[in-house]
């Protein structure tokens, strides 16, 4: 089984998701279900169709969840060498070509928004970066082609602290 790298943070967020489904969610719709099946045919019930299949992406979404959880590698990026590129590092870049500077920061799949700079650890990029020191320079193929960059810098910092999707413990029910 391949494991899937996550801040404690992340794999906390997974745990109070499946937690509020298993717990909350799931037992609220199978009331629902339970409810409209009490009035009577089920064959042109809708609101008990639309219970079962509410149930339907409960339950895959619950399936999926519990596979990310065992496949979970927890790692806390605070406690790596902060002078080499790894795995929860902001990693600011210059194309060598068009001295134009990004940053990234790299974490886990589900931990991933590319449209905030929070790249998986898997992309093309991040694998390129990895281990790599400030002045360091590295080619990558990215889908525009070839391209050159050398390492301006590299900081750690709270990956939740850039996520602009971050669900709270009141988005799971939980007070």
């Amino acid at each position: 089984m391949n494991k899937e790298p996550m801040t404690p943070r992340g794999y906390d967020e997974l745990l109070r998701e499946f937690k509020f489904l298993k717990d909350i969610e799931k037992p609220r719709v199978n009331q629902e279900k339970q409810r409209a099946a009490e009035l009577g045919d089920r064959s042109e019930n809708a609101e008990y169709h639309a219970a079962k299949e509410k149930l339907r992406h409960i339950d895959k979404r619950l399936f999926y969840l519990n596979s990310m959880i065992e496949k979970a590698q927890i790692i806390d990026p605070s406690l790596l060498d902060h002078s080499r590129a790894h795995f929860g590092a902001t990693i600011t870049i210059m194309d060598v070509e068009s001295e134009e500077e990004f940053a990234y920061t790299i974490c886990g799949t589900l931990e991933s928004e590319p449209e905030n700079a929070l790249i998986s650890v898997h992309s093309p990029l991040a694998r390129a970066m990895l281990g790599k020191e400030q002045g360091d320079e590295f080619s990558v193929h990215l889908p525009a082609g070839k391209k050159s960059y050398e390492v301006i810098e590299i900081t750690y910092k709270d990956i939740f602290s850039l996520k602009k999707n971050i669900r709270t413990e009141k988005d799971f029910g939980f007070r």
